[in-house]
């Protein structure tokens, strides 16, 4: 019964006031462990990639439900890009969550019962140039300085030779991957019109993440960052992905 009540049971729908991701390049072979089979890492050039993404919601809720009862609530997500078949060969392209932040406590609390996405409950800071997220114990997981007055190409460094090829990393993934058990993997499908990203330059971003387990075998590089505002979200209720 638990494991069904985690699949996303049912539609969910909110507005993206604002959306602020940020992707890190990584050797295929470090985000392996990270990857439970049949989820494969989607690649470019023998590199992985790792985003956070920060979203502002607004009216978040079953779909069911009136928007008059939606709630309000900032989400940070960690994920991997990862590629699965299924049971009719087709290739999904779309993300394994690692990890997912919240400046609510019931929707820490929901999340977790809903899903696998290992929501944990952040303080929220912000201000012109920054965010900033932080644990209780004043851990700080997120710490962003950006500008994003004007629109700004890739970062220095970037493995990408142009915006076209990171387009291709810069979401919406169609699909979210969760492991419910060994082998056996939740889909579920998200639905969005007008997503049109625009870069955006970072002047430092860090993450906690990246001290801990198989990231500290490698350093990130910066691959891309963009910015998106008022869309329109629907997550799809979940099922279970067939074997091919």
């Amino acid at each position: 019964m638990l494991k069904r009540l985690k699949r996303h049971p049912f539609p969910v729908v909110a507005h993206f006031d604002r959306v602020m991701a940020v992707s890190f390049a990584l050797p295929a072979e470090v985000l392996r462990p990270l990857v439970p089979e049949p989820l494969e890492i989607d690649t470019w050039e023998g590199l992985g990639f790792v985003t956070a993404a920060l979203v502002w919601t607004r009216g978040l809720r079953p779909a069911a439900l009136p928007g008059f009862l939606g709630r309000d609530f900032f989400l940070g997500g960690y994920r991997v890009f990862v590629r699965a078949q299924d049971g009719d060969g087709r290739r999904l392209r779309g993300l394994r969550i690692l990890r997912s932040e919240t400046d609510r406590h019931f929707m820490a609390f929901s999340g977790n019962l809903l899903t696998h996405y290992n929501y944990r409950t952040i303080r929220l800071e912000e201000s012109p140039g920054r965010v900033r997220t932080t644990r209780p114990d004043g851990t700080v997981t997120l710490d962003l300085r950006h500008d994003s007055s004007t629109e700004a190409g890739l970062p220095e460094g970037s493995p990408f030779p142009d915006w076209r090829t990171a387009r291709r990393f810069a979401g919406p993934m169609p699909f979210t991957f969760d492991l419910e058990s060994p082998g056996r993997i939740v889909v579920i499908e998200g639905r969005r019109a007008d997503w049109i990203p625009r870069p955006f330059r970072v002047e430092s971003c860090r993450l906690s993440l990246f001290d801990e387990g198989p990231f500290r075998a490698a350093t990130p590089v910066l691959a891309n960052a963009f910015a998106v505002e008022n869309i329109d979200y629907r997550w799809e209720r979940g099922r279970l992905l067939s074997s091919p």
